[in-house]
């Protein structure tokens, strides 16, 4: 039987309850966790989850250190409260799965890393995008080699939304390259498989947001023998109708979260350079290039999502790294290079601090 392992989750808001909280209340959690306290700073936040899980709750994470076996403790805090909580967790020896971003700066990324490998202890990122359905099957279209080389790929998490919380203040790290962007971002840099510094290209903007951090970003990413990847966080594009678009040589792919469409040619040789003008049957008339290509198309429709199947897999993989010892699939140094991206492009395109 499989030993559960304790779970601490802190802070009780939108990813803490809505995205943590849920999948360890699904029964297929509750095979491997157990969730044993709950800090939030909100009473009634406190009661609910105490309702929710029957577990201690908190008002400070720091009462945690008292609590006899903890295995594990989630922060799902502020996003400029991810460093220095995480940082005070894995000093006092506990695993820790911190939240998106990892931190707004890379230097403090490189901090958490280096304790975490000192005391002994696991760190990891939440960054569940990794195994949402959609990208884990793009993945493997494109690691097939069916499109042929990959020369091109467009990742754009867009929509028309307007904001006016906390995550639109550069002072809380928020904005769309830390709020949004970790997900796409991380996808992105998986699929230019490299641990190397890309070359960076970027423009951010303040469209619909009310507070003095971006909410448009794009960014376009290139590495020598890499396809070129380009990611779009728009928040004023209201027809926007697609995820991924992949163009390779021998074939294209477009999709969303729920549906891919792939298609590929046969194998066909490339005719030979002709400089004399082209001619048609008749050996006179002009023409132009044109040949006939036998293509194969697909249409696939995907259950799940990055919020149920891919925070399962996730956490699944936590667990058999804490019993197992099996490796991490995200790796802290892998988003710390993420990190460092993101930092450039925010020196790119610097931008007062109005609040």
């Amino acid at each position: 039987m499989q030993k559960k392992k304790n779970v601490a989750i802190i802070g009780q808001g939108r990813s803490g309850r809505d995205i943590h909280g849920t999948y360890f209340l699904t029964e297929e959690a509750k095979k491997q966790y157990q969730v044993v306290a709950v800090v939030d700073k909100n009473e009634a936040r406190r009661k609910r989850a105490e309702q929710a899980f029957n577990c201690c709750v908190f008002e400070d994470y720091k009462q945690l250190f008292n609590m006899p076996q903890i295995d594990l403790v989630v922060n799902s805090t502020y996003s400029y409260e991810h460093f220095p909580i995480t940082m005070d967790l894995l000093h006092h020896g506990f695993n820790v799965v911190v939240e998106k971003p990892f931190s707004k700066y890379a230097m403090e990324c490189e901090q958490m890393v280096r304790a975490a490998k000192e005391h002994g202890v696991m760190l990891t990122v939440f960054q569940q995008s990794r195994f949402a359905p959609y990208y884990e099957r793009i993945k493997q279209i494109i690691e097939s080699g069916k499109l042929g080389t990959i020369h091109e790929i467009v990742i754009s998490f867009s929509g028309f939304a307007r904001r006016w919380d906390w995550q639109c203040s550069q002072r809380y790290y928020g904005g769309a390259l830390l709020n949004t962007g970790p997900h796409p971002m991380d996808q992105a840099l998986d699929l230019l498989n490299t641990d190397e510094m890309p070359t960076v290209f970027s423009s951010l903007k303040n469209i619909n947001s009310a507070g003095d951090a971006e909410d448009y970003a794009k960014v376009i990413l290139t590495y020598p023998d890499r396809p070129l990847i380009e990611v779009e966080i728009n928040p004023a594009d209201a027809y926007s109708d697609y995820t991924y678009k992949v163009s390779g040589s021998a074939g294209s792919l477009k999709a969303t979260q729920k549906t891919i469409k792939w298609k590929y040619f046969d194998e066909k040789p490339l005719p030979d350079l002709v400089l004399e003008s082209l001619t048609g049957e008749d050996g006179v008339s002009p023409a132009y290039c044109s040949e006939t290509l036998v293509w194969h198309e697909f249409e696939e429709n995907l259950e799940g999502s990055a919020f149920d199947k891919g925070t399962a897999k996730f956490y699944q993989n936590v667990y058999a790294h804490l019993t197992e010892g099996k490796p991490l699939i995200i790796r802290p140094e892998k988003i710390l290079q993420q990190i460092r991206v993101a930092e450039l492009i925010h020196a790119q395109n610097p931008a007062d601090m109005k609040f």
